[in-house]
């Protein structure tokens, strides 16, 4: 695997975890491009939003359009990676909780 698909593999999953989260389990792109910031993926909305789509394809999220925003909303599978009970290829797989 090449550099540039684990830095996109590792955030994908700050997305999934960012969203287990949310009391409700959904962010906005806005919200998500800060966190991702944050963890030191500083990327543009495009390139945000095709990860987003990406995920939603690969079946860990659900996403909504709000005006010309995209919600994310987790499903059922992306929780189960976050949660190390399953693996979806293409996003980074979870440290194990001490």
């Amino acid at each position: 695997m090449r550099f540039d698909e684990h830095l996109t593999a590792d955030a994908r999953l700050v997305i999934l975890k960012e969203l287990t989260q949310q009391p409700d389990g959904r962010l906005n792109e806005a919200l998500l491009e800060k966190v991702l910031d944050t963890f030191g993926h500083r990327r543009s909305r495009e390139w945000i939003r095709t990860q987003l789509h990406k995920l939603e394809e690969l079946g860990a999220i659900h996403l909504l359009e709000a005006g010309t925003v995209l919600v994310a909303a987790i499903t059922r599978a992306g929780i189960d990676h976050v949660e190390r009970r399953s693996v979806i290829e293409g996003v980074a797989r979870p440290s194990p909780e001490v």
